[in-house]
């Protein structure tokens, strides 16, 4: 199967710089003499390094960004090949693992060093971040630096990461493009008697064979007056005339994620699903009408959700209708009624309507989006108006 033209993977070295040199104009207005970043996404943004040894949780990852200067990696041995190919120098390792003292003390010296005896340490601690560490070694880090010492740092990475640039922004409008090539030939290789198994495995190898690195996330399922749940995995039910199947993919180029979903009605739909599926539609359509720079996460809730009311549906249908997407498969904002984030010009965001159809049956509508200067931009190819039918 002949692929897209894949964008060039990786970045320049002039895009880790930029994104240091920010982090460090708002550790400077914060006075933080240094910040601990731990996890997956966060040192990844910030040096490069990119694996998928981070699904084994024995070993714990460090990078540290002072307030000057580039950031220091504090990683196990294992990765110091893979780092050095990043634009990070500074590299000190430990031959981990040793949990008796896995990388702690090498940590606690690299941040004093840094930070001096009395500077303040940022982490993230807010919501949708975590101390990738055990409990127990954070524990003993903050006795061996100083406890009060550590203040939450989550404002600096998720102003950062909300906005991506221009260079972000080309992958994850990749990769929804193969996803929405994958969507629309669906009908094609699925066929009714398939079970829900066969029909999500045929839609992980087209989209591998159409280039996307790899498929984590592929959920959904089918069923009469539509599906029961919209995370589950497949089952092994077979797809029957009449009903209804939802798939909803997160698949990844270069490290970033696409985010939405397709509905299909088996052989034919009933009135009651075209009637939802428009509703659907139109609440998709208003979400991304309100997607302007200046606007709150809270009004695009709040335009989905209006559309999504006047057509019958209750308060227990409507949670949360979108969040942000990028290196991970949620970030922030999210679109609910507490959240006031203000919309930016590069961010991207997904616009997910949903709706129940009675009896715990539920349909949903997702679309991905960049917030550009004149509101939102389509990067996946946007869903048929009626409702697409598999013969």
């Amino acid at each position: 199967m002949k692929g897209r033209p894949s964008p060039v993977r990786g970045f320049d070295t002039a895009e880790f710089e930029t994104r240091t040199a920010i982090a460090q104009g708002m550790m400077d207005r914060l006075e933080l003499s240094a910040v601990l970043l731990s996890t997956e996404a966060e040192v990844r943004y910030y040096s490069g390094f990119h694996t998928p040894f981070w699904q084994s949780p024995t070993r714990p990852w460090f990078l540290l960004m002072p307030r000057q200067g580039k950031p220091i990696a504090i990683i196990p041995g294992i990765g110091a090949a893979g780092m050095a190919a990043t634009w990070i120098e500074d590299i000190r390792t430990w031959p981990a693992p040793q949990p008796d003292d896995d990388g702690v003390t090498l940590l606690a010296e690299t941040l004093n060093e840094v930070a001096g005896a009395e500077g303040k340490i940022g982490t993230p601690m807010g919501h949708e971040t975590h101390v990738r560490m055990p409990a127990a070694d954070f524990d003993r880090l903050r006795a061996l630096v100083g406890a009060d010492r550590f203040v939450d740092a989550t404002g600096i990475v998720r102003a950062q990461r909300m906005v991506k640039s221009e260079a972000e922004i080309e992958k994850i409008a990749h990769v929804c493009a193969i996803a929405s090539d994958s969507f629309e030939a669906l009908p094609g290789f699925v066929q009714i008697g398939d079970t829900e198994r066969q029909a999500f495995a045929k839609m992980r190898i087209d989209l591998l064979q159409r280039g996307v690195d790899d498929v984590p996330y592929l959920v959904g399922g089918s069923g009469p007056g539509g599906i029961a749940g919209v995370i589950e995995q497949p089952t092994n039910r077979a797809l029957r005339s009449g009903e209804v199947l939802m798939l909803d993919t997160g698949a990844v180029f270069d490290g970033y994620f696409c985010d939405f979903d397709r509905n299909y009605a088996l052989e034919f739909a009933s009135d009651d699903i075209r009637r939802v599926y428009d509703v659907l539609y139109a609440a998709t359509e208003a979400g991304m009408d309100a997607a302007v720079p200046g606007a709150r996460s809270a009004d695009l809730f709040q335009a989905m959700s209006g559309v999504l009311f006047a057509n019958g549906a209750s308060d227990g249908d409507v949670g949360r209708l979108g969040h942000g997407l990028g290196m991970q498969l949620t970030e922030w904002p999210s679109h609910a009624d507490f959240d006031k984030t203000v919309l930016k010009v590069g961010m991207v965001v997904t616009i997910e309507p949903v709706m129940g159809l009675g009896d715990g049956k539920t349909m949903v509508h997702e679309e991905n989006v960049v917030i550009r200067e004149n509101g939102a931009e389509l990067l996946t190819r946007r869903a048929p108006a009626e409702i697409p039918v598999i013969d």
